[in-house]
């Protein structure tokens, strides 16, 4: 299993972006994901900065492939547009970037005024999404007259070599059919093994991506109370990371979340143990790449912690 790092937009402005892909690269990381947010999910973590400025800061920093997880191509952003950033961003990294695809969250979605759709109709969007994507990476001229999206007359002149790769995010049972049937990979957060199978019964072919948080500090008292402020969301059960509109709904909902829950979640502190067996539960659940995240300021700390401590006992 190939081991990545999770760049958290919602943490890290731009800048921080780039200096931490470059670490993760100095220590040994092998790819990258990059989250994409209008708002992150509480003020607490305090940024989100626009991902495809940041993709092509990225492409002249590292040389690892970097993998959206996920843009939302349906209701904020038109298909359209997503179709010719995902372009320039192949380009700008030679061939390394997948667009990593989901049917999104309210909290992003809703900015515009947008009505926000049942699961349903957004997993309708996101079909017909990616189905426009492709059509225009091609590089020809096209119209197009959908249920959900119109285009006349756009083609996309800066197309890569190849056409650009479509993961796609999925977490209940018709969310995965349609990622085996559109996508040329999946993703997914957590040891979700059954998921995978699933992906993989109904056809789906490509590497299953998921993502992994964690936290490095001195002492996991520390990291679990670092957790928990951060991202107590985390714990949050169901739909409701689907439905919740703003960062405020997002806080009160978490504070049903205790940190004893998160330090249950989440490997926290400075016992590298914890990380590995965790790895190896994504390894067994049948995860092709895992990306990490390190929750919190000490990122340096982190990544030396990793390469010296928890790679020597991951054996996946």
């Amino acid at each position: 299993m190939k081991l990545g790092y999770f760049l958290s937009s919602e943490e890290h402005g731009p800048r921080e972006l780039v200096r931490n892909a470059k670490m993760a690269e100095d220590h040994g990381f092998e790819s990258l994901w990059i989250s994409d947010h209008y708002h992150p999910w509480n003020d607490e973590q305090g940024q989100s900065p626009f991902v495809w400025g940041t993709i092509g800061a990225l492409s002249e920093t590292v040389s690892l492939p970097i993998t959206t997880a996920v843009t939302c191509p349906t209701v904020r952003i038109h298909p359209a547009v997503i179709a010719q950033a995902a372009a320039t961003a192949a380009v700008q990294t030679e061939g390394r970037f997948v667009l990593g695809v989901g049917s999104g969250e309210a909290l992003n979605e809703h900015v515009l005024g947008d009505r926000w759709p049942s699961a349903d109709v957004r997993l309708e969007m996101l079909e017909e999404a990616i189905g426009l994507i492709r059509t225009l990476h091609q590089g020809d001229e096209v119209t197009h007259h959908g249920k959900h999206y119109t285009v006349e007359n756009a083609r996309i002149y800066t197309v890569p070599e190849r056409p650009v790769p479509i993961y796609v995010s999925a977490f209940g049972p018709k969310a995965v059919k349609l990622a085996a049937r559109c996508g040329d990979g999946y993703v997914s957060v957590g040891p979700v093994g059954d998921l995978v199978e699933k992906y993989r019964a109904e056809g789906g072919r490509g590497p299953a991506q998921s993502g992994l948080k964690v936290c490095y500090a001195a002492s996991e008292d520390e990291a679990v109370a670092t957790a928990h402020r951060l991202w107590p969301n985390d714990g949050l059960p169901g739909e409701l990371a689907q439905v919740l509109p703003t960062p405020k709904h997002f806080e009160q909902a978490s504070e049903l979340v205790t940190p004893e829950m998160i330090g249950k979640a989440i490997p926290c502190g400075p016992d590298p143990e914890k990380y590995a067996e965790k790895v190896k539960e994504f390894a067994e659940a049948g995860f092709d790449e895992l990306h990490v995240q390190q929750i919190g300021p000490q990122q340096q700390e982190f990544f030396e912690f990793w390469a010296k401590e928890v790679v020597p006992l991951i054996d996946v």
